[in-house]
């Protein structure tokens, strides 16, 4: 894979008319794209932009509601059933595709120490594979080897990665997936295009890939993963989440919304959607992750990072403006969709940074993980998460 871009519609009402084009760019902590396949970073990570959703007039079937085990041990005063009438605290879901940059950990844990967050990363399984190992890994529709994100650096990157993805768990934050070779539409053989047999093939691998680490000290097991993202925001649905069920999945994260919604039941999946929100700044509208807001500031232009201290701003603002929303409307839970990269100087990593140190401590407001939301859920009585259903949505 080369280093081009393909451009694409960023919002939902667009989307909902067209077949989305997606984005994607390959490029190291700094920013810099490369060539993927020679890709050596030991902090790799991936872009993913909003795809096709079901337009409106075509809903999917709810099918059962997925459920997990109740949490265990002492939990915060805040997993516990609503008294009547009480409002529901106001969820904030803070998740990384890609999720093993060192860097990036290092400047999120202390933040979540600090204020009690927990996040989801969303694991790339080919960043568990080091460069010798990339013929472990074929996707579906491709050759042995082939991965649109390159593969995981050195042995040694591989072993200093088990490190601080226990620490991460250590932490309680959560691991979800983003699958593996990140084939996007125009990749050949996109994920889009796959069968469920080819999203098991997908899934087993990224287990195995899990699974092979363990004897070298990772305790992130194929067990502990709920849910994911999927590339791209890409995916035939009624062929991704046969397989994701029967791998235990109970939850994805790859549909987009009209605003802030409450996780609905799609498929016998929850669907945490990421929503389509306003940048009060340029009154343009934007699904709510950081490659988009990159995108539409100044179209993704590499070596802009002069710009990070104009657009991280830009970007908290929106974040708090759709807090506000959010909390001061339906007190839907709040996707913050983000990689763990340095796009415009790291402007987006500073903007999700400051916006977590400063939110995650606020009254009523609860920044947690897929699975802690889905077990707060199941504690409710399921009438009084339908009215939360029927709110309008939270428009910044």
């Amino acid at each position: 894979m080369g280093t081009g871009k393909r451009l694409g519609w960023l919002t939902t009402a667009t989307a909902l008319v067209l077949a989305v084009v997606m984005v994607i760019v390959m490029g190291k902590d700094d920013g810099t794209a490369q060539n993927a396949a020679a890709q050596t970073s030991a902090t790799p990570t991936t872009t993913t932009t909003p795809g096709p959703i079901t337009p409106l007039g075509q809903p999917a079937p709810a099918g059962p509601t997925p459920t997990l085990p109740a949490p265990t041990g002492q939990q915060p005063a805040w997993m516990r059933k609503l008294k009547p009438g009480e409002k529901p605290p106001q969820f904030v879901l803070f998740s990384f595709d890609g999720g093993v940059s060192a860097k990036h950990w290092e400047a999120i844990t202390p933040i979540a120490k600090r204020t009690g967050a927990r996040v989801t990363a969303m694991l790339s399984g080919v960043y568990l594979l080091s460069e010798d190992q990339a013929n472990q890994y074929t996707g579906p529709g491709h050759k042995p080897g082939e991965s649109a994100i390159g593969f995981g650096g050195s042995p040694a990157d591989i072993t200093a990665r088990i490190k601080y993805l226990n620490d991460a768990l250590d932490a309680g934050h959560e691991f979800g997936t983003h699958y593996n070779g990140h084939f996007c539409e125009g990749e050949g053989a996109p994920v889009g295009s796959w069968s469920t047999a080819g999203w098991n093939s997908e899934i087993d691998q990224f287990d195995r890939y899990l699974r092979a680490l363990d004897a070298r000290g990772l305790r992130i097991t194929p067990e502990m993963i709920k849910g994911g993202r999927t590339p791209c925001l890409e995916g035939n649905w009624d062929q991704l989440f046969p397989a994701a069920h029967a791998h235990n999945y109970v939850y994805d994260t790859s549909h987009v919304s009209f605003g802030v919604t409450w996780p609905t039941v799609d498929r016998g999946m929850w669907e945490f959607p990421l929503p389509e929100v306003r940048i009060p700044a340029l009154d343009r509208k934007v699904v709510m992750m950081d490659f988009n807001f990159w995108y539409v500031l100044d179209g993704a232009k590499e070596g802009d990072d002069a710009r990070g201290p104009e657009f991280s701003p830009i970007v908290l603002d929106t974040y708090r403006s759709t807090y506000l929303a959010a909390y001061n409307g339906n007190r839907a839970p709040l996707v913050v969709a983000n990689h763990f990269n340095e796009w415009a100087g790291g402007a987006f990593s500073t903007a999700v940074q400051d916006f977590m140190s400063e939110t995650c401590t606020k009254p009523e407001t609860v920044c947690a993980t897929y699975s802690q939301v889905i077990q707060w859920m199941q504690l409710q009585d399921p009438a009084v998460l339908d009215a939360f259903r029927k709110l309008p949505a939270a428009h910044n």
